[in-house]
Parts: C-alpha cells; sequence; structure tokens
C-alpha cells in the first residue's frame, strides 16, 4: 500500500527467524512504533530483558537482537508473558485492519505532513523539542483516526545534542551517533532492489539522499539521509545533526527536506492530496512542485503553475520569535541553492518569495515568508499566536488591517494514549468506558470524571508522584556523583526527596523567554518554600541551544542556590531532557509551572500532558492556557505584554510566589479525615474535564482534516 512495504515485510521475517516460536510477533511490533501507546506496550517488550531494555534506550529492536538465546527462551515458557504478547499482538493487528477514514484522501493521495523534527518515541533521537513531538503526536493520531497521512523529515545520524551540567551550573553539549541498521526502520529500496535515492542540488554537488522508513502505527514516516558513499564529506555531513549551528549546512538540510522530500514523494510513487508544512523549514519544496507544475502546463501559464502551487500547500507557523524565523542575504542564499532558485525560473523572483517586501532587493529573505507566501491556508498554533503572528507578518500584506491577516489558528493538543500513562490511565481506564480513547475530543467522554470517589484519584495522584521520587532520587544522584560534586550533596536527593511532598516541576527548552530564572529572583522565598513546615519540592529540566549563552546563564543562577542545606535535598535539575524523562515528569508533578514572557509562548504542550497526568497548572496567560484557564481549574499569572521586562519579571516572580505561598501549598495540604485534599482533588477534575478534550490531538487533528485540508 505504501513504499518499502515489502522491505518492512523482509525486515520482520528476518528478525522473526532469530526468535522462539511464541515470541515472533514481537518481531512485527519492533518495526512499529504503535505498541508504544498501548497500555500494556511497553511493559511488555520490557518483560523479556529489563536490563536490555534500558541499555538500549527502549528501542524493540535492539533488544531483540541484543538479549541472549537464553533469555529469550526463557520468556518464550513463560506462558502470562507470551499471552500478553499474543493479545498485544492482536490488538495491533487489528488496528491495521481497520478501513481508512473516508473523504478527499487516500493511501495514493495521502497528507504528506513535512517536518525538521520527528519526536516518536526516544529510541528514535531525530527531535530536539516541542516542534518535533507536536509532530509525533500528530503522526500517532492519523493512525489512530486512519487518517491517510505520510510524513517527511530527514535522518540525523548524530540526532540532537546530550547535555552535561558541571558543578558551576554550566551546560555542556556532546553528540552520540545512531546507526539507522540499529533502528526500528528500513531502508526503502526500489523495483532493482537497490536503495531507493534522490538527488538534490546543493551548491556545485548533486547530493544523493536514500531514503529510511519508520512505521508510526499505520502512517509511515520517510527520513531523507545523505550519508551515502556517493557524496562528498560535506554531502554526507548534510544530514548529520538536527539543528546544525552551520547555516550554510542548515540551508542544506532544507533542500533536503523540502526539494529531496517532493522528489522523493513522486520516485515512491506517492502524490499528496495536500503537504502540510510544519513550520517553514520544508518550504523549498514549493519549487520543485512548481518545476513540475510548469512540466504539466502550457508554456507562458506561470501563474497558472503557482496557483496549483499553492492550492497542495497548508503551512503551520509556530514561533514569534525572531530567532525563529531566520533569513539570509541573497549571496548566502544563492551560493548554496542557486540551482534550487533555477527552478523558479528566475533567481529574483526565488528570493522574492521569501522577503517580507518582495521588490526590496536588499531586504533578505527567509522560509517562513516563503511558507506563507506559497501556501493557500496558514495557521498559528493557539488563539493568542493566532492574533500575534497576523500583527508580526501584516507588513506582507499591505493594505490590509491586522485582523484581516489570513493566518488562522488550530490550538495544538497533545496524542492522549503516548502522554497518559501509569496510575492515572488505569484509573481513567476503569471509570471512562470501553473505546474511551477513541472519543478523547468529546466532552461527554470526560464528564464520568466528576464522578470518581476523591480517594482513588487521590491514590492515583500518589502513586503516581511516589514513581517519579523513586526515579528523580536516582537520576538526581547519579548527575551530581558524575559532575564530581561532594558526597553529602549527591545523597542529599536521597535523603531529601519525599513521596508525599507537593512536587512542582519545570520543564522544557531553555530558551530565555521561557524565564526560569524567574524562580531564582526571590531566593528567600524560594528558600523557605523548600524548608519551612510544609516544605514543597522541585524537579528542573530542559536544554539550552549550544549557542544560546543567555539561556544557560539562567542554569547557572538556579545552580546558585543549591548551597542551601534545604535546597540540596528538595530541588533538583535533571540532566539530558529527553521524551522518556519529560513523559515520568508529567505524569508525577502535581504542579507544573510555566512562565513565559507574554506573547512569546506560542502554545506550550507540556502543561496539555501534565493535565493528563492528573497536574494542577500554575501559568501565565499565554499560549494555551490563555484559553484553558477558567478561574476554577489551576491557576494563572497576568499575560499582558509589558516593554519593561525587569519590572515584568520582578512582578511575575512575586506573582509566582504569592500563589504558591497563598494557594497551593494551604490546599495541598487542607485534607479531610481520611487524608484526602478534597479541594485540591476538585480542581483535579475541573481540569481534567474542561481541558481532556480541548487540548487532545483529536480534537486538533479532526479540526486540521474537516477545516484546513479539505477546503481547497
Amino acid at each position: 500500500m505504501f513504499a518499502g512495504d515489502a522491505d518492512i515485510e523482509r525486515a520482520v521475517a528476518e528478525l522473526g527467524l532469530a526468535l522462539p516460536e511464541r515470541l515472533k510477533p514481537l518481531a512485527q511490533m519492533a518495526y512499529d512504533y504503535r505498541w508504544s501507546w498501548s497500555a500494556d506496550g511497553a511493559a511488555v517488550i520490557r518483560a523479556i530483558d529489563p536490563d536490555c531494555w534500558e541499555r538500549t534506550h527502549a528501542n524493540p529492536r535492539r533488544l531483540l537482537t541484543e538479549t541472549g538465546r537464553r533469555q529469550l527462551e526463557q520468556a518464550d515458557r513463560d506462558s502470562a508473558l507470551t499471552d500478553r504478547i499474543e493479545r498485544l499482538s492482536s490488538e495491533l493487528r487489528n488496528d491495521r485492519q481497520r478501513p481508512w477514514r473516508e473523504g478527499a484522501f487516500s493511501p495514493q493521495h495521502p497528507v504528506a505532513f513535512c517536518c525538521a523534527e520527528f519526536g516518536l518515541h526516544g529510541s528514535l533521537p531525530i527531535y530536539s523539542g516541542g516542534l518535533g513531538i507536536l509532530a509525533g503526536d500528530i503522526l500517532k493520531e492519523a493512525s489512530d483516526l486512519a487518517l491517510p497521512m505520510v510524513g517527511v523529515g530527514l535522518m540525523y545520524r548524530t540526532g540532537y545534542f546530550h547535555q552535561r551540567i558541571d558543578v558551576t551550573g554550566f551546560q555542556h553539549e556532546y553528540w552520540l551517533d545512531a546507526d539507522p541498521e540499529r533502528l526500528p526502520c528500513v531502508r526503502v529500496t526500489g523495483a532493482d532492489g537497490q536503495p531507493l535515492t534522490v538527488t538534490v542540488p546543493i551548491g556545485d554537488e548533486d547530493v544523493v539522499a536514500q531514503v529510511w522508513r519508520v512505521d508510526v502505527g499505520r502512517v509511515p514516516l520517510y527520513l531523507l539521509d545523505t550519508d551515502r558513499p556517493e557524496n562528498s564529506p560535506l554531502g554526507r555531513w548534510v544530514t548529520s545533526r538536527l539543528y546544525e549551528s552551520n547555516r550554510a549546512i542548515r540551508l542544506a538540510q532544507y533542500a533536503v527536506l523540502g526539494v529531496g522530500g517532493v522528489r522523493a514523494l513522486r520516485a515512491m510513487g506517492i502524490q499528496p492530496g495536500v503537504y502540510h508544512l510544519n513550520e517553514g523549514h520544508p518550504a523549498l519544496g514549493v519549487f520543485e512542485l512548481l518545476a513540475q507544475a510548469r512540466a504539466e502546463q502550457p508554456t507562458g501559464h506561470d501563474d497558472l503553475a503557482w496557483r496549483r502551487v499553492r492550492g497542495q500547500v497548508v503551512v503551520t507557523t509556530h514561533t514569534p520569535v525572531a530567532a525563529g524565523n531566520e533569513t539570509y542575504p541573497r549571496d548566502e542564499l544563492l551560493a548554496m541553492l542557486g540551482r534550487i532558485a533555477d527552478l523558479a525560473g528566475d533567481r529574483e523572483r526565488f528570493l522574492s518569495m521569501g522577503r517580507i517586501d518582495p521588490d526590496n532587493r536588499d531586504q533578505p529573505s527567509g522560509l517562513t515568508a516563503l511558507a506563507l507566501r506559497a501556501s493557500r491556508h496558514a495557521n498559528g498554533v493557539s488563539q493568542r499566536h493566532g492574533q500575534v503572528a497576523r500583527g508580526m507578518w501584516q507588513p506582507m500584506f499591505p493594505g490590509r488591517a491586522v485582523e484581516g491577516v489570513p493566518i488562522d489558528h488550530v490550538t495544538n493538543g497533545v496524542h492522549v494514549p503516548t502522554w497518559l500513562q501509569g496510575p492515572m490511565r488505569e484509573l481513567l481506564d476503569r471509570h471512562l468506558g470501553p473505546g474511551w480513547l477513541t472519543r478523547a475530543d468529546q466532552t461527554e467522554t470526560w464528564a464520568p470524571v466528576n464522578d470518581i470517589p476523591a480517594a482513588e484519584i487521590w491514590a492515583a495522584r500518589c502513586a503516581a508522584r511516589r514513581q517519579l521520587v523513586e526515579m528523580i532520587t536516582g537520576r538526581a544522584i547519579g548527575d551530581r556523583l558524575r559532575r564530581g560534586e561532594p558526597l553529602d550533596y549527591a545523597s542529599a536527593a536521597n535523603n531529601g526527596f519525599d513521596n508525599g511532598r507537593l512536587t512542582i516541576g519545570f520543564a522544557r527548552r531553555l530558551a530565555t523567554y521561557k524565564r526560569l530564572h524567574l524562580v531564582a529572583l526571590a531566593p528567600e522565598r524560594a528558600i523557605a518554600l523548600v524548608g519551612g513546615e510544609r516544605p514543597v519540592q522541585f524537579v528542573f529540566a530542559g536544554k539550552a541551544h549550544p549557542a544560546d549563552h543567555e539561556a544557560k546563564e539562567v542554569v547557572r543562577r538556579l545552580f546558585a542556590l543549591k548551597g542551601f542545606p534545604s535546597v540540596s535535598g528538595r530541588a533538583a535539575f535533571l540532566e539530558d531532557y529527553d521524551m522518556a524523562l519529560a513523559g515520568q515528569l508529567v505524569r508525577g508533578c502535581d504542579l507544573w509551572v510555566n512562565l513565559p514572557r507574554p506573547p512569546l509562548e506560542a502554545s506550550g504542550t507540556s502543561g496539555m500532558k501534565s493535565v493528563l497526568g492528573g497536574g494542577l497548572q500554575l501559568s501565565v496567560l499565554d499560549g494555551w492556557w490563555a484559553e484553558a484557564y477558567d478561574g476554577g481549574n489551576g491557576w494563572a499569572i497576568d499575560g499582558h505584554v509589558d516593554a519593561d521586562h525587569q519590572a515584568q519579571d520582578q512582578r511575575d516572580a512575586n506573582a509566582l510566589f504569592e500563589l504558591l505561598e497563598r494557594q497551593v501549598v494551604p490546599m495541598f495540604h487542607e485534607r479531610d479525615a481520611e487524608g484526602v485534599p478534597q479541594r485540591w482533588v476538585a480542581m483535579i477534575r475541573r481540569s481534567l474535564v474542561t481541558n481532556g478534550p480541548r487540548f487532545s490531538a483529536t480534537r486538533m487533528l479532526r479540526e486540521y482534516a474537516d477545516r484546513i485540508y479539505c477546503n481547497g
């Protein structure tokens, strides 16, 4: 049905030959990430060899090839385990057999979702943060909804950087190679059995790219990779590292993603019904579409060709931060992309398409402007971000008022089965009825939450917190010992973190506008919170971009508090933030804090994930929380824009501690005779009922499918 089907089948058959009879169904699972959002999926595969599972970063393909024969045969004799394997296999098989969603799209003419990164699972390190994880959630949701879709991205051989923090709080980066031959993917081959390849003109070289396929349930993700022997060392490096700091290499990556992506789909016989550009990174693909349209139009009908291209493309813009909308001067662009510019028929027209003012030859060009100009529909990722984006890009539409700028919004959502795990998943599965996850976008689906006894909700929350504290203790001690901290400081995490204590989380990409530094602006109040009569505990995590020195300094300022005795055992910064750590944090934290400088939070999705785990939100009214907060489902800090950043920071830091001291901590400790905080649990109920359906990927993707993809 999709290109690479035969390659997947061969890989599954080969792996199955090495497995005992009753473990053979695992071979299919090893090449399909659908197991990762089944309630029992990870637990079943992990049970084969728990140590190997941890060592391989939960990579089922590696586990099944690296686990010893004796261990595999022992698992084969475990009838309880093999019964679970069969049930999981049946679940995945039945899911594949469902008919596709009827409508404008089909496997022959799917939605092509194009993105520079995809966060599917920690074992596939081709993501950095929110953009990629959202892209992964969209592919998973498309599989659940049986919406015909293919993903298009890049296979980064070294992925995004790993993080280590030294004793001063300074971030150090390092990269690890990932071998696709050991990942849950296959190389797509052509009819001749050789790797399917396309060429992309970059600089003076025709760079060759091969294609890997990763199955995300029913949705194939195709990843282009330039590590081919035909290429020069520079050509081979193009797809090596996600968000490479070298600007010329980044342009080359965007060429492979955009132009190479369109060519690869054509070479595989896939004719998308619509191209969805997730950010501007894939936008160069419009010139390949233009060349194709021109070849099929009578000579001299350029406007018709451009209209045809625009009719095929929609774009989502994710960032109101200038650094996220990179621009390039003409010489820099043409040095790498001159021959791609020729696809436009005129190099000056190529450059003008990416300018705010197309007639200003002195202006640099950018991919976001190109994507907006070359698409039939554009949207931001929250209601407020839509407003900000219209103001930001209004100069591209002279004569239009801001409210008339054609940028809509589709508020982000999260893939509920992926992020709802552990005790809260078990609780909701018991109370919301069979198949409730397929109706996660419907308000009535969540209504039974109001009838769940408070004691059961609280028990689930306490169990999730207990699991989190166990993880924090182990990781914090290891992190501290690795960076050479004194033994008493390292062991303080073991003695200080408590299963019953209010646990506050702040974990996300450490850009300066996220304002982690607000916690350190009132150090005496922070210390009083962790060392008072009713102490709280903080867990922090996040990566600063290697070139973002201001963001790195924020972590150093936070580390300045570690010398206080009460802090060492009740606050921890966990290194190397990734999807696996994020999942544990959003499941276990009681309170999720988000402090963006408004209006710079386009959406934010970590809080949506925290909601699913029964966590409560304390956030600035920006991004998604400006839509979600109703006065009774969490706490809010004013979201007005203030040009005086220093005054705003002091005011918001004070508001944060006022809420913590006067409302959050007292409510958490207000218990009935059975030890249940009734008002806290009531807020959890309201948070789940109001936010669960509205911020699910089910609602988000239905909105894209019904309102945007089909509105051509």
